[in-house]
């Protein structure tokens, strides 16, 4: 047999031969499925859910936050209202209580000024004042 007569049969061995090694580069690379590509998009789903909750979260905490601060603020405006009223207070009882309006309410009532005012010392009490002029056997002892 000539080598003529053999040539298409190694020009096909050598395409099968070349179809083989390609197959075998192209196993080296991890074939691309529609497993894996479901994979992905699982987790590019999870991902965007885990996403859309935390910023849902965020906006809840955002929300009661700002709640927190109109309520700070309404409970600062009532204190200084508070405040207000008792300086308020404060100063009517200062008026009421000042020696001029106490003399006026004193006159209203009928009441006189003292013409021989008496001033009370208290420095010493009286009973201190009798202990101390008697002698101490004359003292009586109270047992209690």
């Amino acid at each position: 047999m000539a080598m003529t007569a053999l040539a298409p049969a190694i020009t096909r061995s050598k395409e099968i031969f070349v179809e083989k090694t390609s197959q075998v580069a192209l196993k080296l690379v991890p074939n691309v499925s529609d497993g894996k590509q479901a994979d992905r998009k699982f987790f590019a789903i999870f991902v965007s859910i885990v996403g859309g909750i935390g910023l849902m979260l965020l906006l809840l905490v955002n929300t009661l936050l700002a709640q927190d601060a109109f309520e700070l603020t309404n409970l600062k405006l009532e204190a200084k209202l508070v405040s207000d009223e008792r300086e308020a207070i404060a100063r009517e009882i200062d008026k009421i209580s000042s020696p001029e309006a106490l003399a006026n309410s004193a006159t209203a009532l009928g009441m006189k000024p003292s013409e021989n005012p008496t001033f009370l010392s208290l420095d010493k009490p009286i009973q201190d004042k009798l202990i101390q002029d008697k002698p101490m056997t004359e003292v009586p002892v109270k047992n209690g």
